[in-house]
């Protein structure tokens, strides 16, 4: 029995596109869904691709994991931001105090 062909053309993509594709899937602000749909391709193939990418089919392993470093600094500038806060809480306190010992020393006792 001969094989039919449907007439489908299955689309072909460069290296190039499938990798922009994963980096792009792999920003933090970004679904898998929503990229394959800005690309027109089917959810399924990118994450396709994203397997890949991990078992590094596509030589290219090294920037994925750099991808996870600005997580890292995100998560270390809320801390800084947390800590400067803190310091300037802090700061205040020892102000006022300053403020209240300077007062009491301005006062004349009483005896």
């Amino acid at each position: 029995m001969p094989a039919y062909k449907t007439g489908k053309k299955t689309a072909q993509y460069s290296l190039d596109f499938k990798l922009k594709a994963v980096e792009w899937s792999y920003e933090t602000h970004r679904t898998v869904k929503s990229v394959a749909e800005a690309l027109d391709i089917h959810p399924f193939m990118l994450s396709k691709w994203r397997k890949a990418y991990r078992g590094g089919e596509f030589g290219m392993v090294k920037s994925l994991k750099n991808k996870v470093k600005p997580d890292k600094a995100k998560d270390e500038l809320s801390a800084l931001k947390r800590r400067i806060t803190e310091l300037e809480e802090e700061n205040d306190i020892l102000k006022k105090w300053q403020r209240f010992q300077a007062e009491q020393r301005r006062k004349p006792t009483d005896s």
